[in-house]
């Protein structure tokens, strides 16, 4: 097997405060490779962006260690559940905002943006101020500032989470397309088993807190159209989402 692009191994992390501290994550360990879509799904509170944080570098882990075989740390990205555009800047120059920052914005990133803003429908809309577009506009521009950067890693903390329930249906599908289409490693954080499921290659079940991995489980579905949308409708969907339903539904039995 190649070597992966993450590598978590016996990884432990608690929240400290006044109290004392407060055991988040046990001993979490798994490996994602190059371009594997991966799903991390559990209950709520069970420390999953925690975990993303971590892999991210804004945490570190207090035991064991993440390994990320990425030369240029610079590549991961990383979408949060807001879109968090600048108001005062035009959709252009948000998805712009990461070369200009880090001083290397060039011609090759105005072409590239270019052809994103035609790909994923924002071309007419690149000098609107970010109030003047749909939440699903907003979230497309989001993954477009990310891939202007060229991510080798994409971390998606439930970048879905704030649309209403059609639109969170299409732009999850239609970023899952890009992402898949891209080949780039991705690893998404999800309360919704279906997108998981519709989305991923594997899915990792945690437990409740300290969030230990329930579940490896692999995802293959039966399709004709190898798209997020009609995931749905193949013959083994509806298996693997009472397989996480179950699992999930243990923890809440055991909080109560």
């Amino acid at each position: 097997m190649n070597q992966p692009i993450l590598d978590c191994r016996n990884v432990s992390y608690s929240y400290h405060n006044l109290s004392g501290e407060t055991l988040a994550l046990s001993n979490l360990s798994f490996q994602v490779q190059a371009g594997e879509f991966l799903s991390i799904v559990g209950p709520s509170g069970c420390g999953k962006s925690t975990l993303l944080s971590l892999i991210a570098g804004l945490s570190h882990p207090e035991e064991g260690e993440i390994i990320i075989n990425i030369e240029d740390k610079s590549r991961i990205g990383y979408m949060l559940q807001q879109d968090h555009l600048f108001e005062w800047r035009s959709i252009r120059r948000n998805v712009l905002l990461g070369p200009e920052i880090n001083h290397i914005l060039s011609s090759e990133h105005q072409t590239l943006a270019d052809r994103l803003l035609k790909d994923y429908g924002l071309d007419k809309f690149q000098y609107k101020r970010p109030c003047e577009l749909s939440g699903g506009m907003k979230q497309r521009a989001a993954l477009i500032r990310t891939m202007l950067m060229h991510p080798k890693l994409l971390l998606l903390d439930e970048p879905f989470s704030a649309l209403d329930y059609q639109t969170r249906l299409m732009v999850s599908a239609d970023i899952g397309r890009i992402i898949k289409s891209s080949k780039i490693t991705a690893i998404l954080i999800t309360h919704d088993l279906s997108e998981a499921i519709s989305l991923a290659d594997r899915i990792i079940v945690l437990s409740k807190r300290p969030a230990r991995i329930k579940k490896d489980l692999p995802i293959h579905l039966t399709l004709k159209d190898q798209t997020p949308l009609a995931a749905r409708n193949a013959p083994e969907f509806s298996s693997y989402f009472s397989i996480l339903w179950k699992e999930i539904a243990d923890e809440y039995q055991k909080t109560n």
